[in-house]
């Protein structure tokens, strides 16, 4: 498959949407990548994980960590196919935390799976985490890295699609983004 081949399938899924968005890192973007939409389909979740887990199989994973709320489902079927613990990490008081039990031990051989990269701020995130308890990062997958510019986040970055998306500047909006009330579709608030 290629970038075209998943493009089609995020459209069909209703996973990448058009319109004016607002990036949990508070830039904006034309399009989104909401992939809980395409992972909620056994047949895509199961695809994207093999991908993953065939990639990073040799790597001696030990643990698969993920980000709430994006990477949860997509880690623990990496997890799951990998034969490994799976674990989410989640903001508390501004702060990325293992939370509800989890933990990681000193040099335990991590892999860090989400579902999209667009910043690279939340990933950042989990890396520090990770490397404040000593453990050993030995890979990070992603379905889609959108992102705009080269992030540098760990050697063995592995992404699935690469997605062309424009990120910018909330105080420099091209003029087809300023007339479109902007939305935040993604997981850091929860609607009730």
């Amino acid at each position: 498959m290629n970038d075209k081949d998943f493009t089609k399938i995020f459209e069909n899924t209703n996973a990448l949407m058009y319109g004016h968005f607002i990036l949990s890192s508070g830039m904006r973007s034309d399009t989104y990548f909401q992939c809980a939409k395409v992972l909620q389909h056994p047949k895509y979740l199961m695809m994207f994980g093999e991908i993953l887990c065939n990639h990073f199989k040799s790597f001696g994973v030990e643990k698969v960590v993920s980000p709430a709320m994006g990477g949860i489902v997509l880690g623990t079927e990496v997890g799951r196919q990998l034969g490994v613990k799976t674990i989410f990490c989640e903001r508390s008081e501004g702060n990325m935390k293992l939370r509800r039990g989890f933990s990681v031990k000193k040099g335990e051989k991590i892999l860090i799976i989400e579902d999209v990269l667009s910043t690279g701020g939340s990933l950042k995130e989990v890396i520090n985490l990770i490397n404040n308890h000593d453990a050993d990062i030995v890979g990070i997958g992603v379905v889609v890295d959108r992102s705009s510019s080269n992030i540098d986040l760990h050697k063995e970055f592995f992404s699935i699609t690469k997605q062309v998306a424009n990120i910018f500047d909330p105080e420099n909006l091209p003029d087809t983004l300023q007339d479109i009330p902007a939305v935040k579709p993604g997981s850091n608030t929860i609607d009730v």
